[in-house]
């Protein structure tokens, strides 16, 4: 695999974001620092850290398991117990019943809890970070996953791009090979509430703006959950609209004079 660059205020921060950037671990990476990045003067003229990052070729070699061995990678945990649990259901078929219901491939909370747990957990260990992880079932059509520790802004990211990406994985290990998806919100430090705030105060602002000049104004590129509170918050607007233009990952939102809302 070819090495990429990655950005970070720090060279700790810059590990943390290729890490997550290539799905992986520490202990499965080499890397080589480019630029070990500087604050600059009175918090002025910061430079980035920049490092070159590539995950480590594995050479296969066939061993005999041993009871020390190292623990393997989560994916592969989570692999080796569905495939241990069809092979359970295979050896002892269960007599077929009128009244049985149609299996349906359902996790129960304490399933859902433990894969949570154990991918995040063995996540921040490599990347060396203390978080308190504390899962909630208090909305049934989500599972809230609320982070907390000492560095949580490392976590969030730029406009809680980590957040994002560290949220988007956890979504994917813990519907890996179920038929019904689990939505998993993660938050820390009530990131998603402040930003929710801070968009809708933005969406009104640009919204006065295009009032006042009667031309349109171009958001920066944002993920689909924050282009809908952009949205939402001006739908009732009666002088201006919204839509989304652009590609993925740079779709925006345009704010723009409505004509014919001003006229009704």
């Amino acid at each position: 695999m070819d090495y990429i660059e990655v950005s970070g205020k720090n060279v700790d921060e810059a590990l943390t974001n290729a890490l997550i950037k290539l799905e992986t671990t520490s202990d499965k990476v080499e890397y080589e620092v480019v630029e070990k990045g500087s604050s600059g003067i009175l918090g002025l003229f910061n430079k980035p850290a920049v490092i070159r990052v590539r995950k480590k070729e594995i050479v296969e070699v066939e061993e005999k398991p041993v009871q020390n061995e190292e623990i393997k990678p989560t994916e592969e945990k989570i692999q080796e117990e569905v495939k241990s649990s069809q092979q359970v259901q295979q050896a002892e078929p269960v007599q077929p019943s009128e009244k049985a219901p149609k299996h349906v491939n359902v996790m129960s909370n304490d399933e859902i809890e433990r894969r949570i747990v154990t991918f995040l957990d063995d996540m921040f260990k490599a990347m060396e970070i203390e978080v308190k992880i504390e899962v909630k079932f208090d909305d049934p059509e989500c599972v809230n996953v609320e982070l907390s520790g000492p560095n949580m802004g490392v976590l969030i990211g730029k406009r809680g791009q980590t957040l994002d990406s560290i949220q988007y994985l956890t979504s994917l290990v813990v519907n890996k090979g179920k038929e019904k998806y689990v939505r998993i919100k993660l938050d820390t430090e009530d990131y998603r509430s402040r930003r929710k705030e801070t968009l809708e105060s933005l969406a009104r602002n640009i919204a006065y703006k295009v009032k006042r000049s009667r031309r349109p104004v171009s958001l920066e590129p944002m993920n689909p959950y924050e282009r809908r509170i952009i949205h939402s918050t001006l739908q009732n607007d009666k002088f201006v609209s919204t839509r989304s233009e652009g590609e993925e990952p740079f779709r925006h939102v345009v704010v723009y004079l409505d004509r014919e809302k001003s006229m009704k």
